[in-house]
């Protein structure tokens, strides 16, 4: 077999697997409306740190007095860990129970569901988790 076919197969190879994570992302404002901006306060039911995107679910309680868990989507492991959530529950961490407040946008879907822009801690203060998209949208 030529050099040129080999050539042409590394290409191929290249092209295909740079396609596979260009696929699979997609924009915050596909699966979230940022007409609808929510926010619930209740305590902490899990927290699932993992990439690409981290989630925490938090049990409200509704004005009928039953309780409805939402899930909230909010970013990457590192950058989570840059802005001290990861750090050990005893160091201000997040842990089960805690009552925290999240505010967001909804879920398009009407899932209960949201997009994660800040966390009030169970202390007061404030960790803003996303800053807008940087395309101004």
């Amino acid at each position: 077999m030529s050099l040129r076919f080999f050539s042409a197969l590394a290409v191929c190879a290249v092209v295909v697997c740079s396609a596979v994570p260009a696929g699979a992302h997609h924009a915050v404002q596909a699966q979230y409306d940022f007409d609808k901006p929510i926010e619930f306060r209740g305590p902490i039911v899990k927290v699932e740190f993992v990439n690409p995107h981290s989630m925490l679910y938090i049990e409200v309680t509704n004005n009928d007095g039953s309780k409805t868990v939402w899930k909230f989507q909010s970013g990457a492991i590192g950058t989570l860990r840059n802005l001290g959530l990861l750090k050990k529950s005893s160091e201000g961490g997040l842990k089960t129970g805690d009552v925290v407040t999240a505010t967001g946008f909804a879920a398009r879907n009407g899932n209960p569901m949201g997009f994660m822009k800040q966390l009030t801690m169970p202390d007061g203060h404030v960790i803003v988790t996303w800053f807008g998209d940087p395309n101004g949208n």
